[in-house]
């Protein structure tokens, strides 16, 4: 199957990354910072040296304040649930995931949190880049704002924010505002530098973009940035305390790591960062390759500009997004995604609520030869 889903899940691992996990589960099965002995001091310094690397990559203030969780999602509810309280503003794009808008729509219900959302002008997805910007953030923010969170790269457009120029605004005009930066789209794909973008905390998604495996994620925190336990247990440490530890990584990490997870993250993420630049820069141009043969077929139209995290969306005049990807996959063996992507504000601001879209997302594993034969059936399909 020709694989074109990498925005859900990378179809395509470096090869240290299955023989890392292979690894931790038949020589390392144990569990890192619980006990004393050589299996988990082992995994422990296994751990460690993807705090590290994750902390080297994208800037954090320390090691320590590498959080890992099971996805970006979890890092996100971290985060939100760990930053905002009653009485308390928000402000958010109409790029959001679901898993900022579900933590918020809740808060909003049940603790009073106020939200506001940011919709940039009606053709901005076509006509400008970046699509957000510090200054459409800027007027909705009020004297109780505590959190403006971003999304740096759309899962439906792969359009971008920018993320530093929003940065360095809010910590110029409004530094006690918390600003939290989704990368799961971007981590791996964008050039990421959380002390330079002045970003306090940064989700990402181990499994797109980094090159890691399915359960694996992160929450990366700068120095000042404090944020609630979300999950309270066991940390292997102060154990008759009946406190959750207020110094992380334990403040926010209860119960047993995956270390499977953690050791493939590290692989991935190793041989991704060595080849960021020019991989970005094929998947940049494959897919401005894609986005232009796709505008010439009649039926169709565009949702994405070329973009280094390989999206392209589109829809088709008579036939809806997820019967579309129905019959890529059924009769053409080629694996897209239809529907919403769940970014449902996107899709109102798209006006693409009736159905969906198809997302075309590529890795730097995909070739020109594969794109034209998802043409070739696209316009089979279109005649």
């Amino acid at each position: 199957m020709i694989y074109f889903d990498n925005a859900a899940t990378g179809g395509s691992k470096p090869r240290g990354v299955a023989e890392s996990v292979f690894a931790a589960v038949k020589y390392l099965c144990a569990n890192p910072t619980r006990s004393g002995h050589k299996l988990a001091a082992a995994g422990g310094e296994a751990v460690f040296r993807c705090r590290n690397l994750l902390k080297e990559v994208f800037g954090c203030g320390s090691a320590e304040r590498v959080i890992f969780t099971k996805n970006c999602t979890e890092a996100l509810n971290t985060a939100i649930f760990g930053v905002l309280s009653a009485g308390d503003h928000a402000v958010i794009t109409c790029m959001e995931h679901n898993s900022v808008l579900r933590p918020l729509y809740f808060l909003e219900r049940e603790k009073g949190v106020e939200v506001s959302v940011v919709y940039p002008e009606k053709t901005a997805y076509i006509t400008q880049e970046p699509l957000i910007s510090y200054k459409d953030i800027k007027p909705f923010i009020k004297k109780n704002t505590r959190l403006v969170v971003t999304n740096h790269a759309s899962n439906v457009t792969g359009s971008v924010t920018d993320v530093r120029g929003v940065g360095e605004g809010l910590k110029r005009d409004f530094p006690e505002i918390i600003y939290l930066v989704d990368g799961a789209q971007s981590g791996g794909h964008i050039n990421i530098d959380m002390r330079r973008d002045r970003i306090d905390a940064l989700c990402l998604a181990g499994h797109k973009g980094l090159g890691g495996i399915t359960g694996s994620g992160a929450l990366l925190l700068s120095d000042d940035c404090s944020v609630r336990p979300l999950t309270f247990g066991g940390t292997g440490t102060d154990s008759f305390s009946p406190e959750q530890p207020d110094y992380y990584p334990e403040r926010l990490e209860s119960g047993t790591l995956n270390l499977p997870a953690i050791v493939a993250l590290y692989e991935g993420l190793l041989a991704v960062n060595s080849a960021m630049h020019a991989s970005s820069a094929k998947i940049y141009s494959l897919t401005k390759y894609l986005i232009s043969a796709l505008g010439e077929i009649d039926g169709i139209k565009l949702y994405s500009r070329p973009n280094p995290c390989g999206i392209a969306a589109f829809s088709l005049e008579k036939l809806p997004s997820q019967e579309c990807a129905e019959i890529l996959s059924e009769k053409y063996d080629i694996a897209v995604r239809g529907g919403y992507h769940c970014a449902p504000l996107m899709h109102e601001y798209l006006s693409t609520k009736e159905s969906g879209l198809v997302r075309v997302s590529l890795s730097a594993e995909n070739t020109e030869k594969e794109i034209s034969r998802l043409l070739a059936a696209l316009r089979e399909m279109t005649r």
